[in-house]
């Protein structure tokens, strides 16, 4: 590890060298983006950390899912990314536990009520349903609401800038594991009207879910069916008011493992997705009026008809159904001088419900969990001030929940431009979580004496701009009181005492020439927990986050060699972390590991391009969770066709 540390360190040091002969400034390179205080804004123009991946960028990641494209930023640990396929992909973000990011469909909220912690399955999204991906860091209930303790990650599907009535998207692709994957989109624009129209198709035999130890392999494959369709329409009714709807539908079936280090050939889930909405923006030169609805539903599905008599429940049906609606109206209205506000109010909506039966030794059993929701109403503020130096965001948001009554939250966000180079920001900012359905009334592990999740998130940060070289340092800070966990001695969700989360992030982008981006990230996290002792019943106090590495380190290389060749190479270093032993069994710590990958394409005039991706070349033996398998080294070729 410590040489690993001396090359990072020598090369951020060459880089800064070479930022030093580099005098032109990067205006035309700053991205717009939305996420950070929803209204498109250039970068430099917020304090708040926001991460682009780019449409570019994703299109070279055509053999990777959306997880495995998230887990190589900054500060974002996706659990799981590397696992069997349609493994639960739980997300951490800058040390927060997971359910504390909160997943936006173009900057609409997406959860799932029946989920542990009321989030979404990024296995539902497919990569090519994706044109961007903007990334807030830091706590951002004031806009969003619940769930947004460490951040945001809105998932853009629309594309822009269509000025052709017909075109057409599609790639075809084979690898290891028996995997194909399969795209086809068609989109376009016909004087006001404009439409997109996609459909994608992945399936796998796959790798046995349970890590398998024994001397004779005879664990199965645990394989994945998916589906994803979605299509929207904009149209553009007058020069002011833009109207537009969609619809997505996305499904799957995967094969699970009884549990860590134990095979099972006939347990599997099903899960499908079905959301639909619609929406309009009104715009003129002071006021822009957005106003935004959507409905959601989820059906998961567990099953298990095992030949096997000796595995405790041989028989399973166990069924979750979930909705939600959720409805918004707000406004951005420029007041002149650099003032801008934006105030908006929300209403969200969540229910669920359980059907579980089994049979066992002991005969048969059944329980049911009763449609039960919880609601949310929501009216937020915020005051922003922009100048050629000074940028400035405070705001304010109140909720009115169903449960818990009445909370606050609020968010103050300087940034302040030393010169055209030089820029600092910081914010101080508070957080909300309310528990989740599950949480509150599951049969047995429920607890409906839980009280929400409040915490306040400080961050201080420094950036600078070049032509050809752009780099940024964050320092953040989180103090969580009455955190939300699992007692895994009584079996019961519980409020912990506190939680203290600090660390830093680095991020790196050089360009030296026109063909060579060098681009890399370090991210270094450190926590403690005042919490319910994972052995006994007293309390204790963990000085590590479970499933959180201390130390991330990514780095890409990429080249484009000729007219149409391009190469890149990736590396990811994920440092120790800790996860659960077992029932009151230490914790167990997993070893670090290092994957290495590589991508290439070729572009045949305009429309076709052949492809290849090698991951974990390698082959590297790693685990993410305790008793589960991961990925050896394996490949996808493949062929993107665009007209």
């Amino acid at each position: 590890m410590s040489r690993k540390i001396l090359t990072l360190v020598a090369m951020f040091a060459t880089v800064q060298s070479f930022a030093q002969t580099d005098t032109l400034p990067l205006k035309n390179l700053d991205e717009v983006i939305f996420t950070a205080n929803k209204v498109e804004q250039k970068q430099n123009t917020t304090g708040k950390v926001v991460t682009v991946i780019t449409k570019d960028q994703i299109d070279k990641s055509t053999g990777k899912s959306v997880a495995e494209v998230l887990n190589e930023q900054a500060g974002v640990v996706i659990n799981g990314a590397y696992s069997s396929p349609g493994t639960v992909q739980n997300v951490y973000m800058r040390g927060a536990s997971t359910g504390r990011v909160l997943i936006l469909m173009d900057g609409i909220p997406v959860n799932d009520p029946s989920q542990i912690n009321n989030d979404f399955d990024l296995n539902l999204f497919s990569i090519n349903d994706v044109e961007r991906i903007e990334i807030c860091k830091g706590a951002q209930s004031t806009l969003y609401g619940s769930d947004a303790i460490a951040g945001v990650i809105n998932i853009i599907t629309i594309k822009k800038n269509v000025d052709k009535p017909f075109n057409v998207n599609a790639t075809a692709a084979g690898g290891s594991y028996n995997t194909w994957k399969g795209n086809l989109q068609l989109y376009g624009k016909a004087g006001k009207l404009s439409y997109t129209a996609r459909y994608a198709k992945l399936k796998t035999d796959g790798f046995s879910a349970a890590l398998d130890t024994a001397a004779v392999k005879t664990f199965d494959k645990d394989g994945y069916n998916g589906d994803a369709m979605n299509g929207a329409v904009q149209f553009q009714a007058t020069k002011n008011l833009l109207l537009k709807s969609y619809v997505l539908y996305s499904q799957y079936k995967t094969d699970l493992d009884a549990s860590g280090f134990v095979d099972d050939k006939f347990y599997y889930v099903k899960n499908d997705l079905l959301s639909t909405g619609g929406g309009f923006q009104f715009k003129n030169d002071v006021v822009t009026l957005t106003g935004n609805y959507q409905f959601t539903q989820t059906n998961r599905k567990f099953n298990r008809d095992s030949l096997d008599k000796n595995v405790f429940g041989y028989f399973i049906d166990n069924k979750y159904f979930a909705k939600t609606n959720f409805v918004e109206l707000y406004a951005s209205i420029k007041l002149g001088g650099g003032f801008t506000l934006l105030q908006g109010a929300d209403y969200r909506y969540g229910s669920m419900n359980n059907d579980y039966y089994s049979v066992s030794s002991y005969g048969p059993y059944s329980s049911s969990f009763s449609d039960t929701s919880m609601s949310q109403g929501s009216m937020y503020a915020s005051l922003l001030y922009n100048s050629n130096k000074l940028n400035v965001e405070l705001g304010g948001r109140l909720n009115v929940h169903s449960r818990y009554g009445t909370n606050y939250t609020y968010t103050f966000n300087p940034s302040y431009a030393i010169d055209q180079h030089n820029r600092i920001f910081g914010s101080i900012a508070s957080g909300f979580k309310a528990p989740s359905l599950y949480q509150l009334f599951v049969a047995y592990y429920g607890n409906p004496l839980l009280q929400p999740e409040k915490s306040v998130n400080y961050e201080l940060g420094f950036e600078q701009q070049y032509k050809k070289f752009n780099h940024r340092i964050g320092f953040f800070y989180r103090d969580i009181d009455n955190g939300i966990d699992f007692n895994n001695v009584t079996s019961q969700y519980f409020n912990y005492v506190g939680q203290i989360v600090r660390g830093l992030e680095y991020e790196v982008n050089v360009h030296p020439t026109k063909q060579l981006s060098i681009s890399g990230n370090y991210t270094y996290t450190s926590g403690t927990e005042n919490s319910q002792s994972r052995l006994t019943n007293n309390d204790t106090s963990y000085s590590y986050l479970l499933k959180r590495p201390k130390n991330t380190f990514n780095i890409n290389v990429g080249y484009q060699l000729l007219n149409g060749l391009y190469a890149s190479i990736n590396g990811k270093y994920t440092g120790s972390a800790f996860d659960l032993g077992g029932y009151q069994v230490p914790d167990v710590q997993l070893n670090n590991y290092f994957l290495l990958s590589f991508y290439a394409e070729y572009k045949f005039k305009k429309y076709l391009t052949v492809f290849g991706n090698l991951k974990n070349i390698t082959d590297a033996k790693f685990s993410e969770v305790y008793g589960y398998g991961t990925q050896g080294f394996n490949f996808l070729v493949g062929v993107k066709f665009s007209y």
